[in-house]
């Protein structure tokens, strides 16, 4: 039963999407268990770059079946949208499997997620504004609608009332907007059914008997471990598990069935949205690392913000995730810098610390202390071999390695889907 998870190991944006995309022609099913149109992925196909929203990106690959799990919350409109845009530059949908049991996100779960955002001010918590966090509310407290829901349209009507019997008063008497209608949202909402049809199914079974076949399953987390509901920098988090675990109650498949994590490691450190970041430069690095390395969101469009390698996060992910290997990203974006500062460990209070603190005060106070590796000024990006890599780009890799507290089985050189460096196979 080879079952992997491939999930972000720091704040997301690590090239998930090259890593699921590199194994690709391996894999058989590519599943996104977790969030939604919040978290992007960027995949470079020959000359073609490919931003992807909601979809897995094994869409991209001919051999593989991309599905989209339960414990995705779908936006239809913005689905429909990246299809047809796929669609149109001749790459072939009809493969997709959407859970029946997906929540979706409705305009209301949109409005709520805007307004009280806005209404927050200050005390923001940096939400894309695409009604993620509403949505799995609305999951949790049992008024959520699911992709199912479309096709039974008394039902639908009874749950978007029900959603609305509070929101519409939160609205008008808390935010000072107009109600919204019912009809309205059930309308809009029954509109997106027959175009979805083909593609929803029962895929906590499809998936289980695709295991039981020897098929090869690879489960992709969007965001990354330290965005996670429970296990991240909260709030400051998305509002779902990216973590290992999340991919078993997303996908319906029990634990004991999968057979590697995979953690996707950036070779340093970014983070989008508001929230404490100990290794966060605001200067001429900080600048250089956000313009060479392209950081800025595939979803969102904002700049990331941009930081040495944190080796604590790391030993983190290794630790929550059950890590089995590290594919390291744009190793070749430190390309030029003398000297590549790594935090090793944090200073909280006077005092060093080698592991995360579990205290959000402690987080927010860390200071980081760094260990100072010898850079390398050589053209990383035809690498083949971890051999043609220049001799501080080798020990630099096997630093981060050591400290983090797995095998790097992969590094990105170049963010061309061939420039990869495969050091042990996932497979």
């Amino acid at each position: 039963m080879p079952a992997l998870v491939l999930l972000g190991a720091q704040w997301g944006d690590e090239g998930k999407g090259k890593a699921t995309d590199l194994l690709g022609g391996s894999v058989d099913y590519v599943v996104r268990y977790q969030g939604g149109n919040n978290a992007g992925h960027t995949v470079v196909v020959g000359d073609q770059k490919y931003a992807l929203h909601l979809l897995p990106s094994g869409i991209l690959s001919p051999t593989c079946t991309p599905v989209i799990g339960n414990g995705v919350v779908v936006d239809p409109s913005v689905l429909l949208s990246e299809l047809s845009g796929l669609n149109e530059r001749g790459v072939d949908t009809s493969k997709l499997l959407i859970s029946g049991n997906a929540h979706i996100i409705t305009p209301y779960n949109v409005t709520v997620d805007k307004v009280t955002e806005r209404f927050l001010g200050k005390r923001k918590i940096g939400t894309t504004g695409r009604g993620i966090g509403p949505t799995y509310a609305d999951k949790i407290n049992r008024v959520g609608i699911r992709v199912q829901d479309l096709y039974d349209e008394s039902i639908l009507t009874q749950k978007v009332e029900a959603a609305l019997d509070v929101k519409n008063q939160i609205l008008t008497k808390l935010y000072n907007r107009r109600a919204i209608a019912v009809d309205q949202v059930v309308e809009e909402l029954v509109g997106y059914a027959e175009k979805l049809a083909p593609y929803v199914a029962d895929t906590v079974l499809v998936l289980n008997q695709a295991l039981e076949d020897d098929k090869v399953v690879l489960f992709e987390g969007g965001q990354g471990t330290l965005l996670d509901i429970d296990h991240g920098t909260y709030p400051f988090v998305t509002s779902s598990n990216p973590t290992a675990g999340g991919a078993c109650t997303g996908a319906g498949v029990g634990p004991t069935k999968i057979s590697r994590v995979i953690g996707i490691l950036k070779a340093y450190t970014t983070r989008v949205g508001a929230g404490p970041f100990p290794t966060e430069l605001f200067d001429e690095d900080g600048d250089a690392l956000r313009r060479i390395g392209g950081e800025r969101g595939v979803t969102t469009g904002r700049d990331r913000r941009c930081g040495w390698f944190d080796a604590v996060i790391a030993r983190y992910a290794t630790r929550v995730n059950g890590l089995t290997d590290f594919f390291l990203t744009k190793l070749d974006v430190l390309t030029g810098w003398e000297q590549i500062p790594v935090c090793v460990a944090y200073e909280i209070d006077g005092k060093r610390v080698e592991e995360l603190p579990y205290s959000q005060s402690d987080f927010h106070h860390a200071k980081p202390v760094y260990e100072t590796l010898p850079g390398w000024s050589e053209d990383i990006t035809k690498a083949k071999s971890f051999s043609d890599l220049p001799k501080n780009a080798q020990n630099y890799v096997k630093a981060l390695e050591e400290m983090s507290g797995a095998p790097i089985s992969a590094i990105g050189v170049g963010p061309g889907r061939d420039e990869t460096i495969e050091i042990n196979s996932f497979l």
